[in-house]
């Protein structure tokens, strides 16, 4: 599928989604929107990821489209208006359009419209489907091995870990795949629940179905973690991610120079008060032991201070950590396996 990326003002750092899809998807992306950034290129921004140009509207993009997908969600996943005349104009030329947002498009009567007009798709990615049900406490039945990555704060990079891992797994021959619980790893692989709008009552459920949808096909399951169990707003979704996967094991996710939740006064627990919270929380749901640590170091510019963090992050893990970009995840996954 050939698609744009709607990333207006935020590409890339705030662009979490745009970021993801760029490194993870199969989609093969023509351009990014940015009118902040236009004339740029993706390289110029982040090396690491894979090379398209960056414009300032659709209007710019001639080459043929299959799909707008918007890759960026404000806090509490609302539409900005200005984002408007490129979906409006997506779908007037027979784009589908995707989206990840709490704002579901298929609702907007603009956009229904013109959906049904030009013969368009709207996938809001973060409608959950009907019929979830609460938690059966069955997840640990699955033969595959369940691992789930967690963290400390939001966009600490627990989905770039999973994607990390799983990709790692699979060079070295090991059957592994990804179990997507956001709306980023639902666009990539094309499948999973987005559980932080699922009802809160069938959270665990959903998370549970997951496990046991693909739990018998695969010899290790990477399943995508969200927030954090000790946030202030969104510990909910990341303990029904716990207790519904009924993880074998943990890889604790942090961030450089993060010493309060984002967006919150709250100051962070400490490493080994984290390892602690999830063991102790897990305990009673089958139990899940933290076996490594993925650390974020992208706000380090020099490579020997990032060493020098992963260590320091390491030490009070008390475990095996690296940053699995920069460094690669191959300490981590070694742990794992």
């Amino acid at each position: 599928m050939r698609i744009a990326i709607l990333a207006h003002e935020k590409f890339p750092d705030g662009a979490k989604t745009a970021t993801g899809v760029l490194r993870y998807g199969a989609h093969d992306v023509v351009a990014v929107l940015d009118r902040d950034r236009g004339g740029e290129r993706v390289a110029d921004c982040d090396a690491s990821l894979p090379d398209a140009p960056i414009v300032a509207s659709l209007s710019e993009v001639d080459d043929p489209l299959d799909a707008l997908l918007i890759g960026i969600s404000p806090i509490g996943g609302g539409f900005d208006e200005s984002w408007r005349p490129d979906v409006r104009a997506a779908l007037e030329r027979g784009c589908d359009v995707i989206s990840g947002l709490h704002y579901f498009l298929e609702d907007d009567s603009e956009f229904r419209t013109l959906a049904e007009e030009h013969g368009c798709e709207l996938w809001d990615v973060r409608r959950p489907p009907n019929g979830l049900g609460v938690a059966d406490g069955v997840a640990d039945s699955v033969d595959a091995t369940v691992i789930a990555t967690v963290g400390t704060d939001c966009s600490v990079g627990k989905m770039t870990t999973t994607f990390e891992l799983v990709d790692a797994a699979r060079e070295r021959g090991v059957d592994a795949a990804v179990v997507p619980t956001g709306q980023t790893g639902i666009m990539a692989e094309g499948w999973g629940y987005p559980i932080d709008r699922v009802i809160s009552d069938f959270a665990a459920g959903a998370v549970e179905e997951l496990i046991l949808e693909r739990g018998n096909d695969h010899d290790y399951l990477f399943v995508e973690g969200q927030a954090s169990i000790a946030h202030p707003a969104y510990s909910g979704v990341s303990t029904a991610i716990l207790h519904g996967s009924m993880a074998d094991e943990l890889v604790l996710c942090h961030a450089t120079g993060r010493e309060r939740f984002h967006g919150f006064s709250q100051s962070l627990p400490s490493i080994p008060e984290f390892v602690s919270l999830h063991e102790s929380l897990a305990a009673p749901v089958g139990g899940s032991e933290v076996v490594a640590g993925a650390l974020n170091t992208r706000t380090v510019d020099d490579d020997a201070a990032a060493d020098a963090a992963v260590d320091e992050y390491a030490d009070a893990l008390g475990r095996p950590a690296a940053d699995p970009i920069r460094q690669g995840p191959d300490e981590v996954l070694d742990a794992v396996l």
